[in-house]
């Protein structure tokens, strides 16, 4: 990120002229040497959290176990750690509570110089994830870091070492000992990664999705028809999906994992021929079923409101492009103009490059959104409940039902300004007998 390399060094500097030892710490020099571009830059130093604070102004400790301080500096965020370990506290002491060993490297930018203790060079080298030290104990100090193991892993294509694997199966259930919160936060990451696919897959493989997300678990097995599903069972057909999955919000990211989460609950096998032997596999209502699914899911994550409402919403609608190309134009065009719908339609898309690969509905859409213009997809209100009340109408239970029908009309180009709209309300009005004098006691 620009300029925030060069700050971070002032940092460090200004650690130096006061004698204290500073280093860039983790992640940023793990990425550095991969040829990555850091996200965020972390410095460890053997100041304390007190005598960090008085060398700089904008400062807040976060945490109280492991306190770290966050300082802002032109509107830049950078973590300090203090050494940890034993006294007399060192480098090198720190980087042996570290979690991985990719993550415990240290780098003096004043010498240009990288200090590895624990062999993270090599193992970035090999293409490895491993615990420092002994695994079960770097697991346990904080068991996100059973997740953490699996984002590095699937993130960069590493290899999960032996001993740090079989540490974290067996202590895979010890995950819910984790705030919803930062599982949650660490899922995202997970998800919202290029190589969604394989951090999935190590969830499941490790025990780890089993608790946090039994819902997905569940749809190992699930069979499907397979005349749409060619690739296999549910939970196949969800990570292929995952696979297919390039870039995407997070909400778009977790909707795709939990799309068919209903399927276990309404599975149904149907015997069509007793003769030929042959079954009809059908999941009635399970995208209903799996978006109430999914709201308890986000609840139980701590999602907020917004992107509760966004995932549940993707989950609720993916089935409805099934129909787009029998769809009255107003229904289409009240479909096209949802919320976040370039989102719904790279669901679908996905959808369909996991299982059948016919994409011809999608293509359907994509076709309309250029043909429509956005005035054709939302065209302004012709007439509001306030014109209805400023021709005599009383609010009650038809207002929504005409401006229904008005909308309606619109979409369908039945109707282009006011003045047709109005005839089309006292049209409608009359037919149902509420015209005239009746106007006041109607609605």
């Amino acid at each position: 990120m620009t300029g925030m390399r060069e700050e971070a060094l002032k940092i460090i500097e200004r650690l130096r002229k006061h004698h204290f030892k500073a280093y860039l710490a983790g992640g940023c020099v793990r990425d550095t040497l991969m040829g990555l571009e850091p996200q965020d830059y972390d410095i460890a130093t053997d100041a304390s959290p007190e005598q960090i604070k008085k060398l700089f102004d904008k400062t807040f400790i976060l945490g109280t176990q492991f306190p770290v301080v966050m300082i802002l500096l032109n509107q830049h965020q950078f973590q300090l750690t203090s050494f940890r370990g034993r006294e007399p506290w060192s480098e090198e002491g720190d980087t042996q509570l570290r979690d991985f060993t990719i993550n415990g490297l240290l780098y003096d930018p004043l010498e240009d110089k990288v200090l590895d203790y624990v062999g993270g060079r090599k193992d970035i080298e090999g293409k490895i994830t491993r615990a420092i030290g002994d695994p079960v104990a770097r697991f346990r100090e904080d068991r996100l870091r059973l997740m953490r193991a699996i984002r590095l892993a699937s993130r960069y294509q590493f290899q999960i070492e032996k001993n740090t694997l079989i540490a974290l199966k067996d202590l895979a259930s010890e995950i819910v000992l984790v705030s919803p919160e930062r599982i949650r936060d660490e899922l995202i990451k997970i998800l919202s990664d290029k190589n969604a696919y394989a951090g999935a897959k190590l969830l499941l493989d490790t025990g780890i999705m089993q608790h946090i997300l039994p819902e997905v678990a569940a749809m190992a097995g699930i069979e499907q028809p397979p005349e749409y599903h060619p690739e296999g069972d549910v939970l196949t057909h969800t990570l292929l999906m995952l696979k297919h999955m390039e870039t995407s919000s997070p909400e778009l990211a977790v909707a795709v994992l939990l799309h068919d989460i209903g399927k276990p609950l309404t599975y149904e096998k149907h015997v069509v021929s007793e003769v030929n032997l042959t079954d009809r596999i059908t999941f009635k209502n399970h995208a209903r079923v799996g978006s109430k699914l999914t709201e308890d899911i986000c609840l139980r994550l701590r999602f907020s409101r917004k992107e509760t409402d966004k995932i549940v919403s993707l989950v609720r609608h993916h089935l409805k492009f099934i129909h787009v190309q029998e769809m009255r134009l107003n229904k289409l065009k009240r479909f096209l103009q949802m919320e976040d719908f370039s989102d719904h339609l790279e669901l679908h898309r996905l959808d369909c490059l996991a299982s059948h690969r016919n994409l011809s509905n999608w293509e359907f859409c994509q076709a309309k959104l250029k043909e429509l213009s956005p005035q054709a997809l939302r065209p302004p209100r012709l007439i509001t409940g306030h014109d209805l009340i400023a021709m005599g109408y009383k609010p009650g239970p038809l207002f929504s039902e005409v401006l229904t029908l008005i909308e309606d009309a619109q979409l369908e180009e039945k109707i282009s300004n006011r003045q047709e709209a109005l005839e089309l309300v006292d049209d409608y009005l009359s037919r149902k007998g509420q015209a005239g004098s009746e106007r006041s006691e109607s609605i």
